[in-house]
């Protein structure tokens, strides 16, 4: 559960933000958007080794 103490006089915008703020960083939102359909072993692994090249490719250009 996330809580945010709002002080006296404190803005309402300033403590919305700071729970938006945290909620963002519990990573929430992003683990229902992953959640939401089922990508096969397979596909991930390719992903991954797909991303691994083009990683390994910026490198070398910058060297």
């Amino acid at each position: 559960m996330i809580v945010v103490p709002v002080k006296e006089g404190e803005n309402i915008e300033k403590a919305l933000k700071k729970f938006k703020r945290k909620f963002e960083k519990t990573g929430v939102v992003k683990e229902l958007r992953r959640r939401q359909c089922f990508d096969k072993p397979s596909v991930v692994k390719r992903e991954r080794k797909m991303h691994a090249v083009y990683v390994q490719q910026i490198q070398r250009t910058e060297e």
